[in-house]
Formats: C-alpha cells, structure tokens, sequence
C-alpha cells in the first residue's frame, strides 16, 4: 500500500511571519509517513471546533466516497498541503494565514500542542504526490509560486544539486513574509510583495533569463495558467517540461474543487 493515515498530535508551532505559521507534528506513526522531498502532497484532516478529534473513515476501502457521505458538519475538513520538512519523530506543514475566512486557516491559528489530526500521506517515497520531477539533466530550473507554493518552492531548493542554476519568483501577502531558503544551487530568488495587480503575471514575462530546462509553477489556478500560457506560447518551452498546479482558485472553496473531483474532473491541472 502506498499510502496510509496517520494519527499525529501538535508537538509545537512556530511564526514564520505575519501570514505563515509552521506546525510540527508527531505522533507514534509519523516515521512511516515517508515523504520523497520536493513539493510533497498531503491529506490533512482537521477537526470541527466542537470536536476533540477529525472524523475520517479511516477503515473504509472507500474512504473518499465514506467521507463524502458523511454529515458536512461533522466529517472532518480536508485540505491539501506539502511535507515542509520531516526528521525523525517530527512533521511540519507551513500554513499560509488569512484569518478566520477558512477552515484551515482558523485551525492553524489556534492550533496548540496536544491538537489532534489525521494524515493520509505516502509509505513509500517514490509516490505520485510529488509533482517536480525534472527531465534527467536539467541544468536551469525556473520555479514559481505564491506564499501557498512556498513550502514546496523551499522544499524544492533544499533538493537542487550543487550546480543547478535556478531562476524563482515567490509572491508574498507581506515583505516580512520572506524567508532564508536554504540551497546548494546557483539560485536567484526574487520576492515580489502582493499588490493591487498580480505581481507575478506581472514580473515572469517582464524579466530576462536563460530558457530553463524545466518549469515548475503553482499557486492560484489562473495566475498558473497566464505563466504556462506565457513560457509555452511567448518562450518557446515544450509544454512537456512545464509542471504546473493550481493550489488554490479565486472565488473557490476547497470543498468546490472537491466537487469537481468528485466529478471526475481535476480542477488543478486543465488548461
């Protein structure tokens, strides 16, 4: 089996900034969580407030279906996030913070030691969560994202080889919202600070640099889609080697992309 669920507990949180809150995890399973790296997906289930624990059927071959057909108000709420770093004992998950406008973002703001949650993550870490996967000898990689991307982004960085030129653009809510993204790589790392325009629609096509290898993009599903539009149509890229995921959609809930899949369609990747 690939993937499994784990039961794990708040050992700790930590500020990133003025948007961004790390939560580390642990839990007597979380070693057998195994993470391959990179832009890492997973299944966090939270739970409503009035509960101590998510519910999630977790012993339903068809799980999925099982917690579609549960009561909205008690079935756990289910987000998708990236592995930011795991150790021995320890997970954490970066949360981009906007208030008390979501589920997820509430949770992750009270979120104290001891809260309990369930996680469906990979066994095995080789697994179809991890979504960059350049063509063997890459030499440039452009990679870029919002403050939703970041975990993945710096994730990614961590795993570029020494060597490995790599042009980023990270779009933040807040200038104290950068971070000091570790890498072995030759990489350019410019923070774009949201305004009233879409700052990195704005700042790919206007800069100047060398045709990458490979692309990776994810964020907000139509800034992704004008920045593939824009390396495919206007610098000639093979669409092949453009890797691109819509994390979130303007005027959307997670639960209408949830639909969608439901539906058999997948809101994060069509163009």
């Amino acid at each position: 089996m690939t993937y499994g669920f784990f039961d794990l507990r708040v050992l700790r949180t930590f500020r990133l900034g003025p948007t961004m809150r790390r939560v580390t995890f642990g839990g007597a399973g979380v070693d057998g969580l195994a993470s391959g790296g990179r832009d890492q997906r997973i299944k966090l289930f939270l739970p409503h407030r009035h509960q101590a624990a998510p519910v999630v059927p977790v012993a339903d071959e068809d799980w999925f279906a099982a917690w579609r057909g549960l009561d909205p108000g008690e079935r756990a709420v289910m987000r998708t996030y990236t592995v930011r770093a795991q150790r021995p004992g320890e997970l954490d998950v970066d949360f981009a913070l906007h208030g008390d406008t979501g589920p997820a973002s509430r949770w992750a703001c009270l979120a104290q030691p001891g809260d309990r949650v369930t996680v469906l993550g990979p066994t095995e870490p080789d697994n179809a969560g991890v979504d960059f996967r350049p063509p063997p000898g890459a030499a440039r990689i452009l990679l870029a994202g919002d403050e939703t991307a970041l975990p993945a982004i710096g994730g990614i960085l961590e795993h570029l080889a020494a060597g490995t030129a790599a042009d980023v653009w990270i779009e933040v809510r807040h200038s104290d919202d950068r971070q000091e993204l570790a890498t072995r790589a030759d990489a350019d790392v410019r923070w774009l600070v949201r305004g009233a325009t879409d700052a990195l629609v704005e700042a790919v096509p206007a800069a100047a640099f060398a045709t990458p290898d490979y692309a990776w993009i994810a964020g907000e599903s139509g800034t992704v889609r004008a920045l593939r539009r824009h390396l495919v149509g206007e610098r000639g890229l093979d669409r092949r080697t453009v890797t691109f995921t819509g994390y979130w959609r303007k005027g959307d809930s997670e639960e209408d992309l949830l639909a969608e899949v439901a539906a058999g369609r997948s809101p994060h990747t069509e163009e």
